[in-house]
């Protein structure tokens, strides 16, 4: 009698303590924060998206940032699964990226327009260039051709029409009437060009780290009608917490910072 009843009392305690572990169990994953980790690369990137891990925390989903130094490897990253997203690019360089590495990254929201620029240590203006200078442009092919879309727009080359501009390489170039030089540089190292060329065009991200601000030091500046607005990249779309943190990057509080810190330099796309 004594031993079933002791069975008894031990059956009973195994299920209580199953019910509290269940209990326990719910509270904590209900208390507990999710947690994702964004690409990201040094300057406009990283200052906004310190501003939206802010915000994310106080809606329960805690944000990792990796900063990367160049372009390639966060996208390199995300498509293995190193990261869940990465927030850098526009989609006509995830696209490239895409078709020439067989991956399958997608947009899931849009972040902001950071205009391209023309910088310089030699001139004040794109109307003092003189035959023969030199100015240098992003090597990878949707920053190349942008930044030569840019020249075109402000009368320094001509592209030919008959191709996609989209896609314009230097070669695309049919009319050059001061025989400007085009000089393709990894986007990390136009900031240091500076002195070895008459002018350089340079993303707005590494601009940022060198010091620079597109409305005060450059003497160009891409128009806010871009189609190369920035954007977040994953590796799928239907995904709740993708589309958690997205809708907080697009939040009026995230907005109101960008128009207040960086007026007209970064151009909130939502």
């Amino acid at each position: 009698m004594n031993i079933k009843r002791l069975l008894v009392l031990g059956l009973a305690l195994i299920a209580a303590v199953a019910v509290l572990a269940g209990c326990g169990s719910d509270t904590a994953s209900s208390g507990e924060k999710q947690e994702i980790t964004v690409g990201i690369t040094p300057g406009f990137s990283e200052e906004v998206m310190e501003e939206v891990v802010k915000e994310a925390d106080k809606q329960g989903l805690k944000v990792v940032l990796k900063t990367f130094s160049d372009y390639v490897t966060p996208n390199q990253a995300l498509a293995v699964g190193d990261i869940d997203l990465n927030s850098y690019q526009h989609v006509p360089f995830m696209e490239a990226f895409n078709q020439k590495n067989g991956t399958d990254l997608v947009s899931i929201g849009d972040t902001y327009l950071a205009p391209l620029a023309v910088y310089s240590h030699k001139i004040k203006s794109l109307d003092e260039l003189k035959a023969g200078d030199t100015i240098a442009i992003p090597n990878d092919p949707t920053n190349g051709s942008r930044a030569l879309i840019l020249l075109q727009q402000k009368g320094i080359i001509k592209l030919d029409p008959n191709k996609d501009q989209l896609k314009a390489v230097p070669q695309d170039i049919v009319e050059n009437p001061k025989n400007i030089k085009i000089l393709e540089l990894e986007a990390a190292q136009l900031p240091r060009s500076l002195d070895d060329t008459t002018a350089s065009i340079i993303n707005a991200g590494f601009a940022k780290s060198a010091g620079l601000n597109a409305t005060k030091d450059g003497i160009a500046i891409e128009s806010d009608t871009s189609p190369y607005v920035n954007i977040i990249a994953a590796r799928a779309k239907d995904n709740p917490t993708y589309a958690k943190f997205v809708k907080i990057f697009q939040s009026q509080a995230i907005k109101d910072y960008i128009n207040k810190n960086y007026d007209k330099v970064l151009i909130p796309a939502w």
